[in-house]
């Protein structure tokens, strides 16, 4: 028996329906889904029947738990590193796509949506959350960094919201999500098959999703963003960690907690990524990240951060180096370092 394909291309009405089809894995992106993704974006630009495109995912747990990154790490054991780059080059150029795209581009998230799961969904026009969408930039916390275009938004979310979820991984929900702008539109589980139908009509995309959505709920990000601004705003991650220390507040010490499980490394490019993109453009920031991505690629404390998490699961990574005061910042800046001409992302 053939396996089912990865991801799933049709037309319903004026719509052209993406279904990211791996269920079994949290939906994770890989390289024969960007690409096919990519190619089919092409042909619906130039496509006068399609008017907008609509992103979902089978199953009922993800839209998308990231990249795939049990073959990032095959890909390192076995000395094939290139092809890993390869992979981040072309997703890159398709967040780049997603971003620029001339029809509306509607993500209908109803689950988690992680790493590469972001960057097929928060570019485009429309982000529309179910109950149970979870939102987290967790790279930190496997020895990698927030990618897919997060030098870009997160420096762009209200106050100092993006420098939190970049250095904590903390995860957002639906309430939160609307709250700081990751999603446009609050829509009930339960309603999305009929979303779905209507997304098919001529009606315009806004009009549907003003009928769909529901009204949202004051929610727990909002009652925390003002600590959240006063402490995220400091000029390093040590002085962060140590505000979060000096706060009688077990939402701090929570944060304090989950920083201090995440890569030195890690945090400090994060960090140094907030600070610079505030400056770069969409374009920039993706050059950006594929210089960092370049070098990180190459270091063995990504791979570290995989076995612990997803290999091993002991859940017990072997920093190096181990605390923040060991980062040099020599070494943090060669992550932002241009690459020779021929190896920059070119958009």
């Amino acid at each position: 028996m053939s396996e089912e394909p990865e991801i799933l291309f049709e037309r319903q009405g004026c719509a052209g329906f993406v279904t990211l089809n791996r269920p079994h894995a949290l939906n994770a992106a890989t390289d024969n889904m960007v690409r096919q993704l990519a190619r089919q974006l092409d042909l619906w630009e130039n496509d006068s029947a399609i008017d907008r495109v609509v992103v979902r995912a089978a199953g009922d747990r993800a839209f998308c738990a990231g990249g795939d990154i049990r073959a990032l790490y095959e890909q390192y054991k076995a000395g094939e590193v290139s092809k890993s780059i390869d992979f981040w080059r072309v997703e890159y150029t398709l967040n780049h796509r997603i971003k620029n795209y001339p029809k509306p581009y509607i993500a209908l998230i109803d689950g988690i949506v992680m790493g590469g799961g972001v960057g097929l969904s928060l570019h485009g026009t429309h982000r529309v959350a179910g109950d149970k969408y979870s939102f987290a930039y967790p790279e930190v916390g496997i020895g990698f960094f927030p990618d897919v275009g997060a030098t870009h938004v997160l420096p762009r979310l209200p106050g100092k919201i993006g420098m939190w979820i970049g250095l904590t991984g903390w995860r957002v929900n639906a309430e939160d999500g609307v709250y700081c702008g990751l999603a446009t539109h609050r829509v009930a589980s339960s309603q999305f098959p009929e979303l779905e139908r209507a997304l098919t009509t001529d009606e315009s995309v806004d009009e549907i999703l003003k009928t769909f959505s529901i009204s949202r709920h004051k929610s727990k990000l909002e009652e925390e963003h003002p600590l959240i601004d006063r402490i995220f705003t400091l000029p390093s991650v040590e002085e962060i960690l140590g505000a979060l220390d000096g706060e009688m507040n077990e939402f701090a010490s929570q944060l304090a907690r989950a920083m201090r499980q995440k890569s030195p490394t890690s945090l400090k490019i994060a960090f140094e990524q907030v600070q610079r993109g505030s400056k770069l453009d969409f374009a920039e920031a993706m050059a950006t990240e594929f210089r960092i991505v370049s070098r990180v690629a190459k270091e063995p404390e990504f791979y570290e951060g995989i076995r612990a998490v997803v290999i091993d699961k002991d859940n017990a990574p072997k920093w190096n180096p181990a605390s923040l005061e060991a980062v040099r910042e020599d070494k943090l800046a060669s992550y932002f370092a241009p690459l020779s001409a021929p190896e920059e992302l070119k958009l």
